[in-house]
């Protein structure tokens, strides 16, 4: 059934690295989102969030969304993306003009946005986002609405997120093959703090570590915006290989025993809990099944958690997210649903650390945990019509490399002060 004319719907798309997910909602007129339809596949053509078989990933996407269509009943034309592959790169750009003391008119905002979008250059990345952040006005930082006040002198900080462009590239054809539009490829830890972390705590600071299956992107956030970010090609399917190869199982056998039995914090009963492991062979074949302790397999989950989490430190560490600034952790992806994990992470890391699930209101059960949290960012990134420089003026553009890096230690060293 096509969409009706007049009648605007969002769609999510997530890539990922164990899944596919779709998601087709219809804003309300206040904003909310209403959902219509949800779709989900195996993904088994994307590696460390990059594309690596592109045709089982087409057919995947095309699966999915399907689904979500069938659902909704209605079909869709283009989709929001998300990207979670490594080598994203986040800085923060500041321009200025001169207003000479007077009352700030909206051509001079305009004037200000075309300088800032003139002024990021392309240099073999493709630009994500360019998102006018927060504004200055003769020195008062953080002003989100500078219309209609007198100042010298106004400044706006640009939030530029950008990767290597083939990616992205294999991505989009990928989606296009599917016979579906490309609305915009959206970075994923730009959607996922849309979702699960508040407006205070992106103001105030707060790190937000996406575990997925192949990648773990640490994010940090600081004065409303994302300042920085680091990909960790490590993530729950790692665990999943090595509780298979300990104990000469499937993936898929590994997989539930980390899901039903598995956990990130030890007990006294574990070395009396006993489970049964099915052989790569298989019953059929005649080899019998193995026993261990819950005991064993929390050890071998512990051993890439540790790795894991060292790995994690040391990107906050890099990422300049210390002392009284770097209090608060959020975990959210489909490996932070492990039995024990804030617990866990909270003890390793020194930092106060929840559990970051979708807040998004109707989404279905079986979308509503930490897995689906990228799912519905990009549903609300969609819904929000956020200004985005590249298209300011009717241009698109590309980011120049390492610009904004004074910036990002500005905005830390800023809310280190209590800001």
């Amino acid at each position: 059934m096509p969409q009706p004319p007049g009648r605007k719907l969002v769609t999510a798309l997530d890539i990922g690295s164990s899944k596919v997910s779709a998601l087709i909602a219809e804003p309300g007129e206040a904003g909310e989102l209403r959902i219509l339809g949800t779709g989900q596949r195996e993904s088994r053509g994307v590696k460390r969030g990059y594309v690596a078989d592109m045709e089982r990933t087409e057919a995947a996407i095309r699966e999915a969304v399907e689904q979500a269509e069938r659902i909704a009943g209605t079909n869709v034309e283009d989709a929001f993306v998300g990207y979670s592959a490594g080598g994203l790169v986040s800085t923060v750009a500041s321009v200025e003009v001169g207003i000479g003391g007077r009352k700030i008119e909206k051509s001079d905002i305009d004037n200000l946005l075309i300088a800032g979008r003139d002024s990021i250059n392309p240099e073999g990345r493709i630009l994500l986002h360019a998102l006018p952040a927060l504004y200055t006005l003769d020195g008062l930082q953080g002003v989100k609405k500078p219309l209609g006040l007198h100042a010298d002198k106004l400044t706006v900080d640009i939030h530029v997120i950008s990767t290597e462009p083939s990616p992205v590239r294999n991505l989009d054809l990928c989606v296009r093959s599917a016979h579906l539009g490309v609305s915009a490829i959206v970075a994923s830890p730009v959607a996922a703090g849309r979702a699960c972390l508040s407006e205070e705590e992106r103001e105030l600071g707060v790190a937000l570590v996406e575990m997925g299956a192949g990648v773990t992107n640490v994010s940090v956030f600081a004065g409303g915006m994302l300042v920085g970010l680091k990909s960790l090609p490590i993530g729950g399917i790692d665990i999943t290989d090595d509780i298979a190869s300990a104990f000469g199982t499937r993936r898929v056998e590994a997989e539930r025993l980390k899901c039903f039995y598995g956990s990130a914090t030890t007990s006294p009963r574990d070395n009396h809990d006993m489970i049964d492991i099915a052989p790569i062979a298989g019953a059929e074949e005649g080899a019998e099944t193995t026993r261990i302790t819950r005991a064993q397999l929390i050890a071998i989950i512990r051993q890439r958690l540790e790795q894991l989490m060292d790995e994690i430190a040391q990107a906050l560490k890099d990422l300049g997210f210390a002392g009284p600034f770097g209090r608060q952790v959020v975990l959210t992806g489909g490996a932070s649903e492990l039995k024990g994990m804030a617990d866990y992470a909270q003890g390793v890391l020194g930092r106060a650390v929840r559990v970051g699930r979708p807040k998004l209101p109707g989404l279905p059960d079986a979308h509503s945990g930490p897995a689906f949290t990228t799912l519905a960012g990009l549903a609300l990134f969609a819904a929000s019509n956020e200004l985005d420089l590249r298209r300011f003026g009717g241009n698109e553009k590309g980011t120049r490399k390492g610009e904004g890096e004074g910036m990002m230690q500005r905005l830390i060293s800023l809310f280190k002060s209590n800001y």
